[in-house]
Order: C-alpha cells, then structure tokens, then sequence
C-alpha cells in the first residue's frame, strides 16, 4: 500500500500522540498522586516507578497499532534519522515524519496538562517541581553521564528494533514486532531509566519540554540556562546511528548474505 506524505505525517502525530498521553499520563498520575516532601517535590517510590516503565512500554505498543500501518510508526526521529541512514527509509520522508512527531508530543503534553490540571494547582500550584512529568532530568549533574545513558539505552531501542523488524532473523515477527517493541522499551526503562530518565526519543522529550515552558513551568532545562534539554536530543539520536550500525555489521548483513548464498546454492542444484 502506498500513502501520501499528508497521511504518513498524520500517521505519525497521532502514533506519538497517544505514545506520549499514555506516557506523561501514567507519569502524571505516579507524581501528582504522590506525597510531595518539605520542599514540595514529589516522592516518587518504587511502586510509582514500575507503574511508570510499564505505562511507557504500553505507550509504545498502542502507537504503533494506531500508525503502524500507514507510516510504520516510527514516533522518534531518532529511529526515523537511524532508518535513513542505513537505506531502509527515504531521506526525502525524514522532515514531515519528524513534524508529525514533534507535533503530536506537543498536542499531548497540552491534553495531559488539561486533564489534571485542577489536581495540578493542588499538588504545585507555582509549577516549580512537576516539569519531569513531562520531559527527563539528570539524576548526575553534567552532559556526560546523561548522554552516555542516552546514547546505550537508544542503541538498544534501535538494534532490537531492527532485530524484532528483521524478516530474515525472525520470520514471524510481523505478527508480534509491536508488544516485543514495548516491551523492549519497558525493559530499558526497567534497566537503564535512572540516569536522565530514559527519553530515547528527542520528540518524545522536546516537544513536552517546550510545552511545559510555554504553560510557565520553572526549572524546565530548557531557559533555566543547565542546558539539560540538549542530553535526550543529541544523545538519542547518536545511540539510534550506533545501535543500527551494530546490528548491520554483526547481525543483519551476514545473514542476509547467507540467505543470499543459500539462495543461489537452492536454485543451482535445481
């Protein structure tokens, strides 16, 4: 089936949009239900935190049924950069994919924020401590604990992305690539979701962020000068290019070229 690029770019805002509303919900609901301490920051404990990687893994699995079909859902520029650069996906494509992404993160954030906003003015009525229900923050100060975090858990995402998505590795996989995918993103977030909480996604964090600061939210790491914005950027999409790489070189090209060689051995014997 081929789709225009109108349709594959609405694909992909309503994919990340209902990535991103299950997502900073589940993460609303953890926070703004939490007991805040003497500061008024919340505490979030390990209960709230399991909740959170599940909520994201779901996400994820209900975003791709809804735009798998027609864009593939790939609801991260990262995956969309990664897909380009290693030729299984048309450069000319990248900017209203990565539109769509950035667009439905955004329209969600606002959709979250509108639904809990009585509970809001409740819990931080100043907005001062509650901007990670919307994008991540370092637990390490400095741009290189949280980049090197960034880039191993995105390099997972995208090599068992493409192992899940291969064909010739798993025959089967189109018809469950969408839970193992969520589940791959519950997993990261289980394993490696503390050290700037595991965006893996530029759209997935900016597009909220920037939301966050145009609804007044302080602290935001994004005009507050620390800079944090640009870790779940650059960081995502490096690890997306090295986890793609990673897996052509050791697992992807040689077995397409044994299915090559034994493609040609089948047909000479005939």
């Amino acid at each position: 089936m081929k789709f225009s690029a109108k349709q594959e770019f609405f694909a992909e805002l309503l994919g990340t949009m209902v990535l991103i509303l299950f997502g900073c919900g589940v993460v609303a609901m953890v926070v703004l239900f939490s007991n805040p301490d003497s500061q008024g920051a919340p505490q979030i404990v390990n209960g709230g935190y399991t909740n959170i990687t599940m909520g994201w893994g779901f996400a994820v699995l209900l975003g791709i049924l809804v735009s798998g079909t027609v864009s593939g859902a790939h609801l991260n520029p990262a995956v969309t950069i990664a897909l380009a650069a290693t030729k299984r996906f048309s450069w000319a494509k990248v900017p209203h994919y990565i539109a769509g992404q950035f667009a439905g993160a955004f329209i969600a954030a606002a959709v979250v924020f509108t639904v809990y906003y009585s509970k809001w003015l409740q819990f931080d009525p100043n907005l001062e401590h509650t901007t990670g229900i919307f994008a991540t923050f370092p637990a390490v100060p400095g741009f290189w604990p949280g980049f090197i975090d960034q880039v191993v858990g995105t390099a997972l995402l995208m090599g068992l992305v493409l192992a899940i998505t291969d064909h010739l590795n798993n025959p089967n996989g189109v018809f469950w690539s969408a839970l193992a995918i969520g589940f791959v993103v519950m997993a990261i977030g289980m394993s490696f979701g503390g050290m700037h909480g595991y965006a893996i996604n530029p759209a997935r964090d900016l597009s909220p962020r920037l939301f966050a600061v145009l609804a007044g939210f302080k602290n935001n790491g994004l005009t507050d000068g620390s800079g944090v914005w640009l870790v779940p950027v650059v960081g995502p999409i490096t690890g997306g290019l090295l986890g793609a790489w990673v897996y052509d070189c050791f697992i992807g090209r040689p077995i397409k070229r044994a299915h090559e060689v034994a493609k040609l051995e089948s047909e000479s014997s005939v």
